[in-house]
């Protein structure tokens, strides 16, 4: 393929789309990032990179965001909405589709959800339903269908190691023995970064994943292994989607609607069997028990992007601040410490998460509590690292 212009990408503050466009400017490709607020990546993208405001379901931004596109990543859906996610991702779908055709893109490359048959869960059926609907458009798009990814901060892995690290005895639902094939997150980026270079006249599938072929029951003993901790699992067949995830809700970061949305696609074994991919692109994925090596290893250092940072795992849109000068009033207050601006500035660096705040760390905990009686994630959602503050850190 000739020199790409420039690519687009989209789902740009997601958990693969954050860490694509880092890999993309890091090969020397002319990029555009879409973003509803594009005021989150200031500071954060290099020279040769855009920024554009847009948002799939606003099919008037879509045109100037792919107006001298090459090829576009369509990294979207939206399975933490409160509405009907299926809808949205219809929508959006169609709306990137008959732009992307209109603007002259070459390619669209999609990351879609792996799983075959009919009585696929709605978050797959829907996963599945935006490729056709991007093929459709008539511009070559490569669709890849994945199973599960693992990598520091990716909605799986995290899953694994909050249920494996809190819960020394763990009851554990039928979808835990479900087989999947699981993907490290290093072999899914290559895959595609290399889709924009592969020949392609026509559209393409592609189910990617590793080399084993597991359980999430398997993910958690091999986690527990890798970690020195022992760990008892008790099969219990009895409960139900809704019951498994408030019992996720309880333990783990997860939002209950996303946490039964996940455990309603785990009923689908997620195994590949096309191996044309394999063929195709010069990859050897890893192995289950190396990925989750590569994602401890990246947990112990600063997480690059986590699952939640997507607004759309989030369920809402932040509002902006409403600034109105005139009315300002201000209260400036100052004191001199014998301390350089770096130490002075490390309390505040550091607060929330495992150091806690300055005082009444139990009405914090006990704050967190009530958050999650009535649904929320409490005090586990957590920061990325402890020693930096990042844009989009849950501090309280």
């Amino acid at each position: 393929m000739e020199k790409l212009r420039r690519i687009l990408v989209t789902g740009v503050t997601g958990y693969v789309g954050s860490r694509l466009w880092k890999r993309l400017e890091a090969e020397g490709y002319a990029l555009r990032l879409l973003a509803r607020h594009p005021e989150r990546l200031a500071g954060r993208v290099g020279p040769r990179t855009e920024v554009a405001r847009g948002d799939v379901l606003d099919a008037s931004s879509l045109e100037s965001a792919l107006a001298g596109v090459d090829a576009a990543y369509y990294l979207i859906h939206s399975m933490g909405s409160k509405k009907d996610f299926e809808q949205l991702d219809r929508r959006g779908a169609q709306n990137f589709a008959e732009a992307a055709r209109r603007g002259g893109v070459r390619r669209i490359i999609y990351l879609g959800g792996l799983g075959h048959g009919d009585d696929l869960s709605p978050h797959l059926r829907s996963r599945q339903e935006v490729g056709e609907i991007l093929r459709r458009s008539g511009v070559p798009t490569i669709e890849f269908r994945a199973s599960i990814v693992i990598g520091a901060g990716s909605l799986s892995f995290e899953l694994v190691r909050a249920l494996v690290e809190r819960l020394p005895v763990m009851i554990t639902p039928r979808w835990v023995a479900v087989k999947a094939q699981p993907i490290a997150i290093d072999d899914l980026l290559e895959y595609l970064v290399q889709a924009l270079t592969i020949p392609l006249e026509e559209s393409r599938i592609f189910e990617i994943g590793g080399t084993d072929q597991v359980s999430y029951g398997d993910l958690m003993r091999e986690y527990a292994h890798q970690r020195g901790l022992r760990r008892l699992m008790i099969p219990v067949p009895l409960l139900t989607p809704r019951l498994s995830s408030l019992w996720l809700g309880l333990v783990t970061p997860v939002y209950a609607r996303i946490g039964r949305k996940l455990i309603d696609s785990i009923k689908n074994p997620t195994i590949v069997r096309d191996t044309t991919a394999w063929e195709v692109f010069p990859i050897r994925p890893c192995g289950m028990r190396e990925a989750i090596a590569r994602a401890l290893a990246d947990k112990s250092r600063d997480v690059e992007s986590i699952w939640y940072d997507a607004y759309s795992s989030s369920g809402r849109t932040p509002r902006p601040i409403e600034r109105q000068p005139k009315a300002r009033l201000t209260d400036w207050r100052s004191c001199s410490v014998p301390v350089t601006a770096e130490q002075a500035f490390t309390p505040i660096r550091t607060i929330g998460g495992t150091t806690g705040w300055y005082a009444y760390n139990w009405l914090w905990r006990m704050r967190g509590f009530l958050d999650l009686l009535v649904g929320g994630v409490g005090m586990r959602r957590g920061r990325r690292s402890q020693d930096t503050i990042y844009v989009g850190d849950a501090i309280d």
